[in-house]
């Protein structure tokens, strides 16, 4: 260990320190939100640069105390070692972006609650329910003139004050967002847009998250990354549930499973496939199982640069035809064939009776 000290988080210090080893160098950085300046830095002066998982790395060598100077010591160890867990350092030119996209999820979140407390607020005084959509606003015209107590109508104005700003604020943001997408990568942006369920929104979201779909070499390993797979434990044949539920991008776990809920709409092909899903899963789970389908098609349509086929992604949709029994005939009444089956079923269970009685010679004799 040559330099093992703390200092200020400054380009210039950083340069200085590094002056002496700069020809022979890799700089590794854990993987938290001030890693930015250190990227940007090393690629203006040509210096390798690594960016760090920080949970595979706990799992690697973590140990009982913590702090700057051993955190430091381990990620060099790790490097050195070829053990070191790498994440993706996300480009410069995109960063700002994708930034903006994430903080704009949380500005409607904020204005999801904004719209959840007036609807609570009115149950709470057991007003009768509103019958539109609080989100347009000219279903908000009246809404503050049904609470009587001025304290609540006060709150309710607020709320629908902060509302009306909101949604200047979110549509001016939205135009400047798809312009700059349409700079960055108009292609596959389009090509997002052509799959149903995805919008000028989420497929601002997917573009920006992804960025290049090649950083994924398999179609598992996207969808993994995307949290719309379970991973087992099991050890000695014997299984003890799942894990790493929450390891992957959050971001693009929420896009997809928005996809999916969306793709239902005015879709009855969509409708047909998760109602059988349902049947056999239940609901969350034909949800879900919809939103990794929809995240498989969105890597081959990035990948191989396609649009989205709706035929290729439904060719499942539609109801198998029952085949034809070999011992009904296909003209016979329904009655008749109902009456052949069950025979057939209680001359199997006569046969399988007869197999375990000793002494009794196997027959097959059909009821009449």
């Amino acid at each position: 260990v040559r330099v093992h000290r703390n200092g200020p988080a400054t380009p210039e210090h950083f340069v200085t320190t590094i002056a002496a080893y700069r020809d022979d160098i890799v700089v590794a950085v854990e993987c938290i939100f001030t890693w930015y300046w250190l990227a940007d830095l090393c690629a203006q002066e040509g210096i390798p640069f690594v960016l760090g998982h920080a949970l595979y790395m706990k799992a690697i060598h973590g140990g009982k105390a913590k702090n700057d100077k051993i955190d430091a010591h381990k990620i060099a160890v790790l490097l050195r070692g070829g053990m070191l867990p790498m994440a993706y350092v996300y480009p410069r030119a995109m960063r700002a972006t994708r930034d903006l996209l994430r903080r704009r999820c949380h500005f409607m979140r904020k204005r999801a609650e904004l719209l959840t407390h007036i609807q609570n607020t009115a149950s709470q005084y057991t007003l009768p329910t509103f019958g539109k959509k609080l989100a347009y606003k000219a279903n908000r015209t009246d809404v503050a003139d049904r609470f009587r107590d001025p304290e609540v109508r006060k709150s309710i104005e607020t709320n629908l004050a902060l509302l009306d700003h909101d949604d200047r604020l979110l549509t001016d943001l939205e135009l400047h967002l798809t312009r700059t997408a349409k700079v960055h990568d108009v292609n596959a942006f389009y090509r997002l847009r052509s799959v149903p369920g995805i919008g000028k929104i989420l497929a601002l979201v997917l573009l920006y998250e992804i960025h290049d779909i090649q950083r994924f070499p398999r179609v598992q390993d996207f969808v993994s990354y995307c949290r719309l797979v379970k991973c087992a434990k099991q050890s000695d044949g014997k299984h003890y549930g799942y894990s790493g539920k929450k390891i992957g991008n959050a971001h693009l776990k929420w896009a997809f499973s928005e996809a999916a809920v969306l793709c239902l709409r005015k879709n009855p092909t969509a409708q047909q496939y998760v109602a059988r899903l349902a049947h056999k899963h239940g609901k969350p789970k034909a949800l879900t199982i919809l939103a990794h389908k929809l995240a498989r098609a969105v890597y081959y349509l990035l990948s191989r640069a396609q649009a989205f086929d709706a035929t290729k992604f439904f060719h499942r949709t539609a109801v198998p035809e029952q085949p034809v029994r070999a011992d009904v005939e296909p003209d016979a009444p329904l009655g008749q064939a109902a009456a052949r089956a069950r025979r057939g079923v209680r001359m199997s269970r006569h046969i399988a009776h007869t197999a375990h009685s000793p002494g009794v010679v196997m027959t097959a004799t059909p009821d009449h």
